[in-house]
């Protein structure tokens, strides 16, 4: 499969610390992969180089056969990135609905089109019926899959979700996850998440990459991952396998 997203030996150092280490891997177009490891391994870094907010010290992101290293935030999601925030932090005093039109304009500049987008997202978010509702008043189910309608609603080609289904109950995990195969199988949306939820990490990922001090230790299926014993020494736990 071609590569949509080609991550090749990027590196990031905040003074003294080497928050990511020459990691490189690849996501194809239409394919789920998933990025584990414990706190602190370089997991939203690695993230935030490639929707824009740091530029790498060295090596190089291509993204639809073109160089974003080192682009701003705003002209990375045009280009088709859409992504996430660990911390959900919709718009408070704005309605569902209005938080996903903000997205839905990113591409639309009519606003009648913004909102019948917006709609279309909302309702494969389950958000639908509760769009009137103010952003302040949601429970954290409900802000969570805001947060990834606000990131669809933008149009990407690659949907990066940054913990999506921390703090949720196996019940919630398996909605979101079950939306989130839905919308990789009808549209192709490709999808990288950061994920502590093996649970979610297990039914979704095609492929895994692992980080642990920043390195990649291990990539591969998720079965074969999480028989790794680097990954079980260094996040896992001898008790997951």
């Amino acid at each position: 499969m071609t590569a949509l997203l080609k991550i090749e030996g990027i590196s990031k150092r905040f003074r003294g610390l080497l928050a990511v280490d020459k990691v490189s891997f690849e996501v194809p177009q239409g394919g789920i992969h998933a990025v584990i490891g414990p706190n602190g391994a370089g997991k939203t870094t690695l993230f935030n180089m490639i929707a824009g907010v740091h530029a790498p010290d060295g090596g190089a992101i291509t993204f639809a056969g073109e160089r974003i290293d080192g682009l701003p935030p705003n002209q990375v999601c045009q280009r088709g990135i859409g992504r996430t925030f660990q911390i959900v932090r919709p718009f408070p005093a704005l309605s569902v609905e209005d938080n996903v039109i903000v997205g839905a304009l990113m591409h639309r500049r009519d606003v009648t089109a913004a909102r019948a987008h917006a709609h279309e997202v909302m309702r494969r978010l389950d958000l639908y019926d509760k769009r009137a509702q103010r952003a302040a008043s949601m429970t954290l189910p409900d802000r969570k899959r805001l947060e990834v309608a606000r990131a669809l609603a933008t149009d990407p080609k690659l949907l990066l979700l940054d913990e999506v289904m921390a703090g949720l109950r196996p019940t919630e995990t398996d909605r979101i996850v079950s939306i989130l195969r839905d919308l990789n199988r009808d549209t192709g949306l490709t999808i990288l998440l950061i994920e502590h939820v093996m649970r979610a990490v297990m039914a979704l990922a095609q492929q895994i990459v692992v980080l642990h001090h920043g390195a990649n230790i291990a990539e591969g299926a998720p079965t074969d991952v999480v028989r790794d014993k680097a990954v079980i020494d260094s996040y896992l736990g001898a008790e997951a396998v």
